[in-house]
């Protein structure tokens, strides 16, 4: 029973340091900037900024279902208008040209690991320093697949 002390003392040192970044955030007042996210240069995206900032990879995931098992490479958007479904040709190409910048900054930030597109899909940019790397001479032990 002496050792009440010891063992409460013990308690309130371990949930204080198990604690400490909650309470370490919360009193330098300070948030992390959010991402700025640069909007397409027409202004508008395939679906609207709230339902691509919650759900675009279920948007993405139906993309490659209608592009893979039903060979539909059409998508129409909320306003009507149509796309080619594609990551690299119309989402990077033509809107956000810029991963790192723009998929990356996003993911780092909020602390998402990065989705297994990649591993198939690449970079358009990747692929143009790439191409102009080779072009000048230079050895790169990267294979690009398009």
């Amino acid at each position: 029973m002496r050792d009440r002390a010891l063992i409460f003392a013990g308690l309130v040192f371990f949930l204080g340091l198990v604690t400490f970044p909650v309470w370490y955030n919360a009193a330098s007042g300070a948030r992390a900037a959010a991402p700025e996210i640069k909007l397409p240069p027409g202004g508008t995206c395939v679906a609207p900024t709230d339902y691509m900032k919650t759900s675009h990879m279920s948007l993405l995931v139906q993309w490659r279902d209608a592009a893979v098992r039903e060979n539909n490479r059409r998508y129409t958007a909320f306003d009507g208008k149509e796309y080619t479904i594609s990551l690299t040709g119309t989402c990077l190409k033509q809107c956000h040209t810029n991963k790192a910048e723009f998929c990356d900054r996003c993911h780092d930030y909020s602390g998402v690991r990065t989705p297994y597109c990649w591993e198939c899909h690449v970079d358009p940019a990747t692929v143009a320093q790439t191409r102009a790397a080779r072009a000048a001479g230079a050895n790169s032990s990267e294979v690009v697949h398009e």
